[in-house]
């Protein structure tokens, strides 16, 4: 069955809607195992209240922040060996923020992606600037050895950039998920259906 981690090349990018709709498709869990912020509600809510079947995480931090320093001004010590993916068959795991984000002062979540061993699925803008972060991401999980499944862009379309991306990149350039006016259920499975071939993801 399908495993997959979700990551990015930037925050508030669209990951987590990315990630519900692909849990959905192929019938996973959903497993964010830092959340940041929870303040307005954690991610792991927003992907339930889509209709995914969530995980609990391993850390709550209270703070919008990268989680190395959300970690410090919450007096929690992160331990990366809490990091291990659960065991289910099919699972989308998703990380905090962008692919260099520090999860501890020492740790980078492309380290913690090389550990597990999983293919990744790279999300990225549609915007400018996105062939740079895109690339950059892309060499960062490369030199840790990251399987990269694929890119999936968010946003309107961009079909030079997202072309180039993929082609320098080397990269499987899976499908675009377009911005969303209302992020609801059916919505949201009807526009990655549209958008992207479940095959894919086998």
């Amino acid at each position: 069955m399908p495993r997959f981690v979700v990551t990015a090349t930037d925050t508030d990018i669209g990951k987590t809607i990315f990630a519900a709709a692909l849990a959905h498709a192929i019938g996973a869990s959903y497993w964010k195992p830092v959340q940041a912020g929870t303040e307005g509600g954690t991610d792991s809510e927003k992907v339930a209240g889509l209709g995914v079947p969530i995980l609990p995480e391993c850390y709550r931090l209270s703070r919008p922040l990268s989680p190395h320093r959300a970690a410090e001004l919450d007096g929690i010590v992160i331990d990366p060996e809490k990091l291990t993916p659960p065991d289910e068959e099919a699972l989308v795991i998703e990380g905090a923020g962008g692919v260099l984000v520090p999860v501890t002062r020492s740790l980078l979540f492309a380290d913690v992606f090389a550990r597990w061993g999983l293919p990744v699925i790279l999300c990225a803008r549609t915007t400018l600037g996105t062939i740079n972060h895109s690339l950059l991401s892309i060499e960062a999980l490369r030199a840790r050895g990251v399987v990269i499944h694929g890119i999936a862009f968010i946003g309107e379309a961009n079909e030079d950039s997202e072309a180039t991306i993929a082609d320098m990149g080397n990269v499987r350039r899976l499908g675009r998920l377009p911005w969303l006016n209302i992020v609801e259920r059916e919505p949201l499975r009807a526009a990655f259906a549209a958008h992207f071939d479940r095959t894919d993801f086998r």
